[in-house]
């Protein structure tokens, strides 16, 4: 695969654009981009899955108090 390629600029309404050629194309419909400098910095948006976005979260330090939960008694409606 290339690593560089060079790509004209246009204008899309007030927007500056320009087509990423197939071999650049980026998985997903959404990305982040970033400034670094005169670079343009463009990563794809990774779509996070709750299961590992719990796994990154840091756990409780604290300690949940008690709920009472009283049994509920069977009501005869007929």
């Amino acid at each position: 695969m290339q690593s560089e390629r060079h790509v004209r600029l246009f204008r899309n309404g007030r927007n500056q654009a320009l087509r990423i050629p197939k071999e650049f194309e980026l998985e997903g419909n959404e990305a982040i981009i970033h400034k670094d400098g005169d670079r343009l910095i463009i990563e794809p948006l990774k779509k996070t899955s709750l299961l590992d976005l719990l796994a990154r979260w840091e756990p409780l330090d604290e300690d949940f108090p008690d709920i009472p939960d009283p049994r509920i008694e069977a009501e005869d409606i007929f």
